[in-house]
């Protein structure tokens, strides 16, 4: 078997911050939630696809601080351009816009940036061939890649 993406764990300063973040936001629901204080482990997922993938997030860790050229971050897919200004609208009034929507080259497609309580950036996007708006190109596969590559 291949191996599959399956989680994406992230220690964060502030746990309750971020599950409120990634709820409102990404629209994620705790799935699995063990422990307590210092020792405990969220897992957070989009509904009906638990089995497939989560973000573990888990307490502890310092904040990080991105610089004004990383373009780190996590990003998720949105069902319109509006739904992109709209989560921009919303990161401005609560000052934690890091990137104001812009339309980027193909595959980028049009997005903006949140700040997260962590101090990542989170990318909301429309029209990138992995979301709503987008098709998967065959030209965006590497060099000498295949559907049935090892």
């Amino acid at each position: 078997m291949k191996p599959t993406m399956t989680h994406l764990a992230l220690h964060v300063p502030d746990l309750e911050a971020s599950i409120r973040f990634y709820a409102s936001y990404c629209g994620l629901r705790i799935v699995h939630d063990r422990g307590s204080e210092e020792g405990r482990v969220v897992w957070m997922a989009e509904a009906g696809r638990e089995d497939h993938f989560v973000l573990v997030l888990v307490p502890g860790g310092e904040e990080h601080r991105q610089g004004e050229h990383d373009y780190g971050h996590i990003g998720f897919a949105v069902e319109s351009r509006s739904a992109v200004d709209r989560i921009a609208r919303q990161a401005q009034a609560e000052g934690i816009l890091a990137w104001p929507p812009a339309e980027g080259p193909d595959p980028v497609g049009y997005f903006c940036g949140v700040r997260a309580p962590d101090g990542g950036i989170v990318e909301f996007s429309y029209g990138q061939p992995l979301g709503p708006g987008g098709e998967w190109k065959a030209s965006f596969r590497g060099a000498g890649m295949s559907e049935d590559a090892d």
